[in-house]
């Protein structure tokens, strides 16, 4: 940690006590991605030396981004393209409800919109008009929609709870009252 920075600056999102950052990086010529033997790997950052400054998590690359963000940590680029000019963000919910029998999925467009232009997902990624994009759990894991992000910069899709967050109505549920 980056001295008078604490853990309990931060908004505990660890499991267990948040007081104790047990964050542990490899470091590039070990994490399997870079080629140990390149001469230039010294130049880069190495994970532990940048992230270990950042808002701790329990999951994926062990940052809270949105908490790096809030607090002032990072202050992203909010487009892939440098033609876009305007950067809209977008304080919209939108809630999936066709999860079969898991919990439904409220879709934080802040979230998102804090990081990239709307441009950058729509509508090659997703249509605008609801219901319009095919997602499920397939198309996550294989690294398309929501993929394409998470599990690389983002929290990995093996954490349901993050994204499958909304309980449904106990009248949806199917009981087996044989």
């Amino acid at each position: 940690m980056a001295v008078g920075v604490a853990l309990a600056d931060f908004v505990p999102v660890m499991p267990g006590d948040p007081s104790v950052d047990s964050r542990r990086w490899l470091p590039l010529e070990a994490d399997g991605i870079h080629d140990p033997t390149n001469p230039h790997l010294k130049e880069l950052q190495q994970p532990a030396d940048a992230l270990s400054l950042l808002p701790p998590d329990y999951a994926g690359n062990q940052v809270h981004w949105p908490t790096a963000i809030e607090k002032g940590y990072i202050n992203p680029r909010s487009t892939f393209s440098p033609t876009t000019k305007v950067v809209n963000f977008l304080d919209l919910d939108v809630m999936r409800k066709n999860t079969s029998i898991m919990p439904m999925v409220k879709f934080p467009h802040s979230k998102h919109t804090v990081w990239l232009d709307c441009a950058n997902c729509h509508e090659q990624l997703f249509k605008s008009k609801a219901g319009a994009t095919k997602i499920n759990m397939w198309l996550i894991l294989n690294g398309e929609k929501c993929g394409l992000c998470h599990g690389g910069v983002a929290f990995p899709p093996t954490e349901c709870v993050r994204c499958h967050s909304v309980p449904r109505p106990a009248s949806e549920y199917v009981t087996d009252d044989r």
